[in-house]
């Protein structure tokens, strides 16, 4: 099954990894598939990699998905409080966590905005002002209650929904890689959509990958990654265009327009995949000066932030 469209980032990871592919001494196996909205590709030496990995992702799928009808999020959504399982109220928590962080740049509870401008349904459009500030209402994760002795998540305002995009698909290759590690696998890169997981190194080596400017000006960057992980966020994913200004997927929660900060790509490389997920989405709403002042709080932490019109 093809996908609709690609992101850009993708495509030009891979192409990357296929020659770094031919010029190994050690055979290297390679698979993809179709996961949390985007391919899913592995690579390494063990012919067990991917099917761990495409099993482990999917069950995460199951649970964090919003596009899921029966998983966690979706029924949260639906019914407005649930008892989640131990994984999702961990990210439920951590969404939490960096949501105080970044003074409420960083928000799960954007998905009534992604519904008003049409990101869910793919019908894209712009919103009256009055439309935005009266869904700004549900926006918050101060309107999310969450109990540890219970694992207890609940809603204090109907029609709060959670989207956990920023967020998941970096959890769900932390946990992929997990499992790798517990059936002794040494050596994997996982790339699902520009989340990149590298545990170990290829033949004694770090993976090498590029960052390329979206716009394609510039240089190239390459980071070498060794049991790392990478994220990237930028505003050319999904958006749509109206009289001459584009508007992308990821949200300014504080204003309920799609990210305005002059900020069009940012890459983090994190030593987990949740944390880069999240630093990424974060530091393309705050823009590059408060981003950096961000990235410091991780010491492990790296960031290319591209600016652009």
């Amino acid at each position: 099954m093809k996908p609709q469209f690609l992101d850009p980032k993708y495509i030009f990871v891979i192409s990357v990894f296929t020659l770094l592919c031919g010029c190994q001494k050690q055979p290297l196996y390679t698979d993809n598939r179709l996961l949390m909205g985007t391919y899913v590709e592995v690579i390494s030496p063990s012919q067990d990699a991917a099917k761990i990995v495409f099993r482990e992702i999917a069950r995460i799928e199951n649970l964090l998905s919003k596009y899921k009808p029966e998983s966690e999020v979706s029924r949260l959504n639906r019914l407005g409080a649930l008892t989640v399982s131990p994984e999702t109220f961990y990210v439920l928590k951590k969404s939490r966590e960096f949501w105080e962080l970044t003074n409420g740049a960083f928000d799960i509870t954007v998905g009534p905005l992604l519904d008003l401008w049409g990101f869910t349904d793919q019908r894209f459009r712009r919103p009256a002002e009055r439309e935005i500030k009266e869904t700004l209402k549900l926006i918050g994760q101060g309107n999310i209650v969450l109990r540890q002795e219970d694992r207890y998540a609940g809603f204090t305002l109907p029609g709060v929904k959670i989207n956990l995009g920023a967020i998941a698909k970096g959890y769900a290759v932390d946990c992929a890689v997990r499992r790798l590690k517990e059936q002794g696998i040494a050596s994997c890169l996982i790339n699902a959509g520009g989340q990149i997981a590298a545990l170990g190194g290829r033949s004694g080596r770090p993976w090498k990958i590029a960052v390329q400017n979206p716009r394609g000006r510039g240089a190239r960057e390459y980071l070498e990654l060794s049991d790392r992980s990478v994220s990237t966020s930028g505003d050319y994913e999904q958006y749509f265009i109206k009289e001459g200004r584009r508007f992308a997927h990821i949200f300014d929660p504080r204003t309920g327009y799609p990210a305005q900060s002059g900020v069009i790509s940012v890459t983090v490389a994190a030593a987990d995949g949740l944390t880069a997920d999240a630093l990424a989405t974060s530091i393309l709403v705050l823009g590059k000066v408060k981003g950096e002042l961000l990235v410091k709080k991780f010491p492990d932490a790296e960031a290319i932030i591209i600016e652009g019109e």
